[in-house]
């Protein structure tokens, strides 16, 4: 398995407070790592010392095999990167801005209708950045990241800020990048349905730790259903399930039961009839990803392996 981003115990102390705390972190060549948290969880100083913007108080990171203390320059050129809001010359056109870039990244002219068309501007490439939404400018600082080709692009809350049709135009192109051009990309969000929706890996920080670290299907595993029997006589339908070696939990006039197949509702069903127990209603419970998310955050100050993720 290839790794392009590998860190080890990355710290970073200002003053007393950890802002991050041994960090180690890893992102596969080719995913899109969510990078999630809190706001204030230390997600935008981890990602400014992966960035050689910051320098970590301990601990090491490795970018393409590479140590970035000892090959800072080599691997800045294979990284793009927008963290927090992209700068730009209002006064200039999308195609000036990107000019501009374009001579200090030494790439050909030809790259700058090429971004346009990949964060799909090229309609609005002659026209002043000033009258841009921010959802335009937004891109358009992607567009600058893109210009030099990099293997990994680095996001920091790309979607702040943006109306409805923003997030779903800018989760459409951060999706589109590792399949169309081979890129990995690392995003960092403090909402978890954004991460959901475009991350194949996630990674949680919670007040400088990383705390979970796996795939979105293991995140979502931990979602599991419920059934949720309302009774007439709950007390007596519970220990009765208890019997038939089911495990489940009473709580006032209700039943709950974790991971029943249809033929199981079907029996409990006869069973509670034949046992003259009333049923009001059956409903299926399943936690959101929020609350999930809530419950792995609240015991942030844990280590990360002592946490169970499945």
């Amino acid at each position: 398995m290839e790794y392009i981003v590998k860190t080890k115990r990355l710290s970073k102390t200002f003053g007393k407070e950890k802002a991050v705390n041994e960090v180690s972190m890893n992102i596969k060549k080719g995913e899109i790592y969510g990078f999630l948290g809190p706001n204030g969880a230390g997600k935008t100083t981890t990602i400014r010392m992966l960035l050689g913007l910051m320098k970590p108080t301990a601990g090491d990171v490795e970018l393409f095999n590479q140590n970035l203390k000892r090959d800072k320059i080599d691997i800045l050129r294979k990284i793009g990167s927008l963290v927090e809001n992209p700068s730009y010359y209002p006064h200039l056109t999308a195609y000036e801005n990107l000019e501009v870039i374009r001579k200090i990244v030494n790439v050909p002219k030809t790259r700058i209708m090429k971004v346009l068309d990949i964060v799909r501007l090229t309609d609005v490439a002659t026209k002043k950045v000033k009258g841009f939404s921010l959802g335009m400018k937004q891109r358009l600082g992607i567009a600058a990241a893109l210009l030099h080709e990099p293997e990994l692009l680095i996001l920091d809350e790309p979607t702040n800020g943006l109306d409805p049709s923003g997030i779903i135009e800018m989760r459409n192109l951060i999706k589109r990048l590792p399949e169309d051009y081979g890129m990995t990309v690392l995003i960092s969000s403090h909402l978890l349905t954004e991460v959901d929706q475009m991350a194949t890996t996630v990674g949680i920080l919670s007040k400088g730790h990383l705390i979970f670290e796996d795939s979105i299907d293991k995140l979502r595993s931990r979602s599991q259903k419920k059934l949720v029997f309302t009774t007439s006589e709950s007390r007596k339908g519970w220990r009765f399930l208890k019997t038939k070696g089911i495990e489940a939990e009473c709580r006032g006039n209700q039943i709950y039961i974790e991971d029943v197949s249809n033929d199981d509702i079907a029996q409990i069903v006869k069973w509670f009839v034949a046992d003259n127990i009333s049923i009001y209603r059956i409903e299926e419970e399943k936690r959101s990803l929020e609350d999930i998310f809530l419950e792995i955050t609240k015991e942030g100050m844990l280590d990360a392996h002592k946490i169970d993720v499945g």
